[in-house]
């Protein structure tokens, strides 16, 4: 029973974990159909943090932090699409860019306006997305298996968590069922055809980074008002660039994205859990390792078990009209 109990909090961690990653994952999911590289989810997800944290502490509203959250972050996605869609300019140097401004100015900020090392004040319950308990779940919940399943690893999740999965099929369906869909898969891999056919080529790869901003923020939403009761400096620590690998390694399609986003947050989950334990014949692992295991296993599993990732064939490359 210990043991059946271990793999149930390690499997409710790991859809806990999970999140931040589905949402940037399908977020980059969105940019880079459209043929749009976007290195900058890290940092649009950490200014969608911030500025949801900081407008919780304020208005003690998680929904209006939440629509500011992504309010920065689609600002800070039209800024990327300004750079490298108008003006043509280099994509992952943009990304790049919004990155570094996103680490400094949420600390600068954090700290001028609430005088805490960076911090925004923690949040009170009224101001955060609570968990949400599931019908049955109580009355269930000492059912052996099927019970704990639904009531600790189902159940008792915030409203953002059951969002993000739900995105995944709504995404399927948007990309492969729609006109606007087949339109963004079209500018990925040809804009001139697209463009002949009389489509704004502009427009559409605009939308996408629109709907790249709105994810984001809600990744950075969750991290800061509901994983957490607050923003600190730097909490996205690196899952911008975990929800890229996820991305390559799902071959930008949305289902196998959100199983590759499990099994990252299942190492990062594997990580915490058992950080400082002492492994048989091996002894204490140091807690460094532990925290550097999901970093390894990605690099890993990207250099040697995903095949050969074909990007849209237009991707990173900024489409110049033919006169």
């Amino acid at each position: 029973m210990d043991f059946i109990n271990l793999i149930v909090q390690l499997l409710d961690a790991t859809v806990r974990v999970s999140v931040p990653l589905l949402l940037a994952c399908l977020a980059g999911l969105y940019s880079e159909r459209s043929g749009i590289f976007d290195i900058g989810l890290e940092g649009k997800m950490l200014a969608g943090a911030f500025a949801g944290a900081a407008t919780a502490a304020v208005y003690g509203s998680a929904w209006l932090g939440a629509l500011a959250a992504m309010a920065i972050a689609v600002f800070l996605a039209l800024v990327h699409g300004f750079a490298s869609i108008t003006h043509r300019g280099n994509q992952i140097v943009s990304g790049v860019a919004i990155n570094f401004i996103a680490a400094g100015s949420t600390v600068i900020l954090g700290q001028a306006w609430f005088r805490q090392g960076g911090r925004t004040p923690s949040l009170s319950a009224d101001a955060r997305f609570n968990p949400i308990t599931l019908p049955g779940a109580e009355a269930l919940r000492d059912v052996p298996v099927i019970g704990q399943i639904y009531s600790d690893i189902i159940s008792g999740h915030s409203l953002l968590v059951y969002l993000a999965f739900l995105m995944v099929p709504f995404t399927w369906w948007v990309l492969f069922r729609t006109r606007f869909g087949l339109r963004l898969r079209a500018v990925g891999e040809n804009p001139a055809a697209v463009d002949t056919a009389g489509i704004s080529v502009t427009w559409l790869r605009y939308r996408a980074v629109i709907c790249t901003g709105v994810l984001t923020g809600l990744a950075g939403t969750y991290m800061a008002v509901s994983q957490n009761a607050g923003f600190v400096k730097d909490m996205t620590a690196g899952k911008g660039f975990i929800a890229l690998a996820a991305l390559i390694f799902a071959k930008w399609r949305p289902v196998p994205a959100m199983f590759a986003c499990l099994l990252f947050g299942f190492l990062d989950a594997f990580a915490i859990r058992f950080q400082g334990i002492a492994v048989p014949l091996i002894g204490k692992v140091p807690v460094q390792l532990m925290q550097a295991l999901p970093y390894i296993l990605t690099v890993v599993l990207l250099a040697g078990f995903i095949g050969r990732a074909i990007p849209p064939k237009a991707g990173g490359a900024a489409y110049v009209k033919e006169r």
